[in-house]
């Protein structure tokens, strides 16, 4: 069975709404990691949340 994927938005509103969508969720999966005291994915989690804040400063 092939995956389906979604199409590309190549809208700047599209693209900015991903990305906000993309930093609320990280946010929300390194709160779940706190809660593990799993200490490498909140690195890693957080890193990918900047970079998305520093996307978002850039649209």
């Amino acid at each position: 069975m092939a995956a389906k994927f979604a199409k590309k938005d190549t809208g700047r509103s599209g693209s900015h709404e991903n990305i906000t969508f993309i930093r609320q969720m990280l946010a929300e999966l390194r709160r779940v990691a706190e809660k593990e005291n799993a200490d490498m994915l909140c690195y890693l989690i957080e890193m990918a949340y900047v970079e998305a804040g520093d996307l978002q400063a850039r649209m």
